[in-house]
């Protein structure tokens, strides 16, 4: 499986191919908000898997299935094109930000990102369209640990050197494309678990190995930040959240 991501601005996932009926159907972004306090701003790797997972709560949220206020939205958004925009708040904008509807989520290092309901293109509300999407740049004041026996990574390619807002967008697409293999039982029990996952960069020889072994892998166009058509981020361990979440 694979999803490629054509022009937009920093921190935005798009997923088309030319020729995609898709491209033809009315356009919605899936918006989401990290909070970077100028004095504490979130460490890199904490920032894209709050992200993932921010992604991953809309996705199974009851508002977003079935008769849900969100449902209609979310199913325009996954018809056409597949957008993700990342923006940044602080202080006040935050505040603002957190009183529109939508889902925060805050990591166990506090980070916190909210993802709100997919909106048309030109339909932002007036408190998130203003949200700077540039200065979401990050960095990580430790190395991330090891990744935890029998969870979820999406590995980012070693090769590609992509803003925090850029890479945050891909973690998230590379962890929908993953719910979207799943069964209904395996969804819920990763649900259950508080979706664990891991985002890492890839050493080169297991980059290789991922990008050919049919994994869920996104692809750029290359619009922005990067050449066309790089893979930016493979998914690994579907198998694990049948085998290992149910047996922990």
């Amino acid at each position: 499986m694979s999803s490629n991501d054509t022009d937009a601005p920093a921190g935005t996932d798009v997923t088309s191919a030319p020729g995609n009926p898709r491209d033809e159907k009315p356009q919605y972004v899936l918006p989401l908000v990290v909070r970077i306090e100028r004095a504490a701003p979130p460490a890199r790797t904490d920032a894209l898997e709050t992200a993932a997972r921010a992604v991953l709560e809309i996705l199974a949220d009851e508002r977003s299935l079935g008769e849900g206020e969100w449902a209609r939205a979310m199913t325009d958004w996954q018809d056409a094109r597949i957008r993700k925009v990342v923006r940044r708040a602080r202080g006040a904008e935050w505040r603002k930000a957190s009183a529109l509807p939508g889902i925060t989520v805050t990591s166990s290092q506090d980070t916190e990102v909210r993802v709100f309901p997919p909106v048309p293109l030109d339909g932002w509300p007036k408190d998130l369209v203003k949200l700077q999407v540039s200065g979401t740049d990050l960095d990580d004041p430790v190395e991330p640990g090891p990744v935890p026996e029998g969870t979820v990574v999406l590995w980012l390619n070693p090769e590609l050197d992509m803003s925090a807002g850029k890479t945050m967008a891909q973690a998230g697409h590379g962890a929908q494309l993953l719910w979207w293999e799943l069964s209904d039982a395996d969804r819920k029990t990763w649900h259950a678990a508080g979706f664990p996952l891991a985002v890492r960069t890839a050493e080169p020889e297991r980059w290789a190995r991922l990008t050919t072994s049919g994994l869920p892998v996104v692809r750029d166009a290359g619009f922005t930040e990067i050449a066309p058509g790089s893979c930016t981020v493979v998914a690994e361990g579907s198998e694990r959240i049948g085998s290992q979440l149910r047996l922990g």
